[in-house]
């Protein structure tokens, strides 16, 4: 059974036949975990042979492979994308139908893969869709989280993280690989030794290990017979059982390296705020990039004895700099057991690892302590010591004997191995992921390194999958277009463009709005079940949901809402539409602040949502443990998208996108992806306010910012900053949001207003103002939201894959050959 040949009938019997060998009972009593189980398991059916498939062609026409290297996959739930990539949602749905069962209730019972967490993981996990329907051969590495990053509760307003136990029933799409297992080593010491010809060689003795198991998890590729892979990686001990201890009594130690190796795959970003969570992050990407590379060699040795050939049928592709580690690590295989000569070796992965920037956060360039680095992976610190070397030996050749420069540039420094620079000097391409973000790479952040290698430095602006983020998560609005222009914008975005012809054709725009409508309708049943609030589907739906992080100024929307608040009180009778803002945010553990604004946003809520005086006009909804599968609710449901981000910080930004092709309006800055997105759509249908870039720089540069003079000068301004503090929304610890109220004014081991919410912020309200306005027209909302759908084309993934196959990676098609097909 495969996607050419399954039937209703199949498809029921495989479904039969599942209920029976996996859980010994029948349709009539099985349980609705069962049920999903057994669907998914018949539809891995249909996979399988493809899947097979795929891999035999790649290896028979030795095609080059990249592998795309992430600590984060945040692909959400497997089912209803694969029902759709494999076009047999039409069978699917009306199996379940005659047997008396919702496709979308069964779906209900799948988790979100635990595999990620914000727009980097999800990046990777459109990309690895992109991929697979564009039938380039990749494979998307990472690790097997037992526990994701973690599941988010609210209680009493605050954040609180519980583990999420994604594979509690496990996971049906994978298939544990253990004769592709390999060793990887930690600790000990290195020496040196001699080969039988007399050649030098190191040796790491008296080290730890553990195995790296794979998990392979099949991509399908939208109405084509490829299926890649996404490889996971598992740890178990060497020998997981001490006999001898437990028959000593000794029952914990006994499972003492079985239990070291689990902790490797625990979570997702362990809290590095203490030693062992930073050894624990060095220990997490070392053990999946050497994993990768060991296998990669080791499949590439059977089909090529020269390794000069590596580049030609292998990249390595590194996701930020989490798996930068593959460039000592190539070396190393390449080096100790290839036995090649370091220029021969440096050569080879110079031409095989490219680098993907995602940030100018310089906390999020990551750096290791000496200490830890070189005592967790001693040969590892050797190499990088000697590349740093050599780097520097052509930094002074190339600019002369400049010691700041030198510290400035070098792999090693002050203390510290800067993963970054470790990843630009061994690889031959660096991109950008938006036309600013790679600007401010080449002018300001990597500058340095850009005047040392202009000829790496690139741009690939981000993009998202339409087959999730429209096809399956906004069903109403993907048949309607369908319906209109045909369904080439499957696997051809460009082509929503034709629906620019129906942006004055009233019944087209009624429509239209009638969609965005049930939408919110859904969204609104969502938090009425989740939240237990009523939200009013007529007001304006006022959307920011993404990884909470300061500089994407989550605060500066809770502040507005606080001005509005202010505003209603003073005159309950004003003029305004109804709005719910609907916010959905993780902050990291360690992130105090962050975790502070959640709290100070649910407070927010707790006051305006209970104040009868009001009369509904204002409603704040936080959504609870935000991913993939609440997401396509949320961003089919929106009426504006909030992209408020400080300019100049983020690199691109994909909710944005997403958002947009949903058709939302934009409300943001000129940052990241939203000035491409401003120029598809027309800025006469987007809402931009406060700094632009070089302004935010250049007030950086010069430190001459004072929020001081915003809140002396402004008197809205004051009194909301003064809420903070008086305890308006604390009356129990008036005291309990102090840190943030510092954060805006006095600083505190940091710039006070670091991103600029007090200076934007009039800015920013006079923007919601036109969002006011604006909203009241509903004819001519339509026509600017249908605009921004119909020039979504630009964002599609499969574009950026294309541009990265093409520019980057160097990447040729593959049509799969299904035995038997003609």
């Amino acid at each position: 059974m495969d996607r050419l040949t399954v039937t209703k009938e199949s498809f029921r019997q495989a479904i039969f036949e599942n209920i029976k060998n996996l859980f010994r009972t029948t349709i009539d009593d099985v349980t609705e975990q069962q049920l999903f189980q057994a669907v998914a398991y018949s539809v891995r059916d249909i996979i399988v042979d493809e899947w097979i498939a795929t891999h035999r062609t790649y290896e028979a026409e030795d095609a080059k492979v990249v592998y795309y290297m992430s600590m984060e996959f945040l692909m959400g739930r497997a089912m209803g994308n694969n029902i759709i990539n494999l076009c047999c949602d039409k069978i699917v749905r009306e199996v379940l139908d005659e047997l008396g069962f919702d496709l979308n209730l069964i779906e209900d019972q799948e988790p979100d893969a635990g595999l990620g967490n914000g727009g980097l993981g999800r990046l990777a996990a459109c990309f690895l869709d992109s991929l697979a329907s564009l039938e380039y051969p990749a494979y998307g590495c990472g690790i097997r989280y037992r526990y994701g990053i973690f599941e988010q509760k609210i209680i009493d307003g605050y954040q609180v993280e519980k583990p999420d136990e994604w594979l509690k029933n496990g996971n049906p799409f994978e298939i544990r690989r253990p004769e592709y297992s390999v060793e990887v080593k930690f600790g000990g010491n290195v020496r040196m030794a001699k080969t039988e010809n007399g050649r030098e060689r190191f040796v790491q003795e008296n080290y730890q290990s553990v195995m790296a198991v794979p998990y392979d998890v099949p991509i399908v590729g939208y109405n084509n017979s490829t299926v890649n892979t996404l490889r996971l990686w598992d740890a178990e001990a060497v020998h997981s059982f001490d006999l001898e201890m437990f028959d000593r009594g000794e029952y914990n130690r006994a499972r003492e390296a079985q239990n070291l190796a689990r902790t490797i795959v625990e979570v997702l970003y362990p809290n590095d705020n203490h030693v062992q969570g930073k050894e624990l992050r060095l220990k997490q990407q070392y053990f999946f990039i050497s994993a990768t590379l060991q296998t990669a060699i080791n499949k590439f040795k059977k089909n090529n004895s020269d390794f000069q050939e590596l580049p030609n049928k292998v990249t390595f592709h590194i996701n930020d700099t989490h798996p930068s580690l593959a460039v000592p690590e190539l070396m190393r295989i390449l080096v100790d057991e290839e036995g090649l000569e370091w220029a021969e070796a440096w050569g080879i992965v110079t031409r095989t690892c490219a680098y993907t920037n995602h940030t100018i956060m310089s906390e999020a360039l990551e750096k290791w302590p000496i200490e830890i680095f070189s005592r967790l992976l001693p040969r590892i610190y050797q190499i990088v010591e000697e590349i740093n070397r050599r780097f520097c030996a052509q930094i002074i050749d190339k600019f002369g004997d400049d010691s700041n420069l030198l510290r400035r540039m070098a792999i090693v420094a002050d203390g510290q191995v800067r993963m970054a620079h470790l990843a630009i000097v061994g690889s031959y391409s660096v991109n950008g992921v938006a036309r600013l973000h790679t600007e401010i790479l080449k002018n300001e952040a990597l500058k340095d390194f850009y005047a040392m290698y202009p000829n790496k430095f690139n741009n690939k602006t981000n993009g998202i999958t339409q087959r999730r983020f429209l096809l399956h998560g906004n069903p109403k609005l993907a048949e309607w277009i369908t319906n209109k222009i045909g369904d080439e914008w499957v696997t051809n975005l460009p082509h929503l463009k034709n629906l620019m012809q129906f942006v004055d054709d009233e019944k087209a725009l009624k429509d239209f709005r009638q969609i965005k409508y049930q939408n919110k309708e859904r969204l609104a049943k969502y938090i009425k079940e989740h939240n237990n609030i009523d939200v009013d589907p007529r007001s304006i739906f006022d959307v920011q949901v993404k990884r909470l992080h300061e500089y994407k100024r989550q605060l500066m929307l809770a502040l507005y809402i606080m001005h509005l608040y202010n505003c209603l009180r003073d005159n309950p009778h004003l003029d305004i539409m109804p709005r719910t803002f609907i916010l959905g945010a993780k902050a990291a553990p360690g992130y105090h602040r962050a975790k502070k604004i959640i709290k100070l946003i649910n407070s927010i809520g707790d006051v305006v949502n209970n104040d009868p005086n009001i009369n509904n006009k204002l409603k704040v909804v936080f959504i609870e443990n935000y991913n993939v599968s609440n997401a396509e609710i949320i961003f089919a449901a929106a009426d504006v998208s909030e992209q408020i981000s400080t300019a100049s910080k983020e690199a691109s930004g994909t909710g944005n996108m997403k958002f947009m092709l949903n058709g939302a309006m934009t409300l943001g800055t000129m940052d990241g992806a939203n000035i491409e997105i401003v120029e598809e759509a027309g800025a006469e249908n987007a809402i931009i306010f406060g700094m632009g870039s070089d302004e935010v720089i250049k007030l950086q540069h010069e430190g001459s910012y004072d929020p001081w003079e915003i809140y002396n000068n402004n008197q809205e301004i004051r009194r909301v900053v003064m809420q903070l503090i008086n305890g308006f929304y604390s009356p129990d610890n008036p005291e309990l949001f102090r840190e943030i109220y510092d954060s805006l004014l006095n600083g505190g081991g940091e710039p006070a207003d670091q991103y600029f919410i007090l200076k934007d912020l009039p800015s920013y309200i006079e923007a919601q103002a036109k969002v006011d306005k604006e909203f009241r027209n509903a004819a001519e909302w339509a026509k600017k939201t249908l605009i921004n759908t119909a020039n979504a084309g630009k964002f599609s993934s499969d574009r950026t894959i294309e541009e990265y196959a093409k520019e980057i990676w160097n990447l040729k098609k593959v049509k799969v050959r299904i035995p038997g097909e003609q």
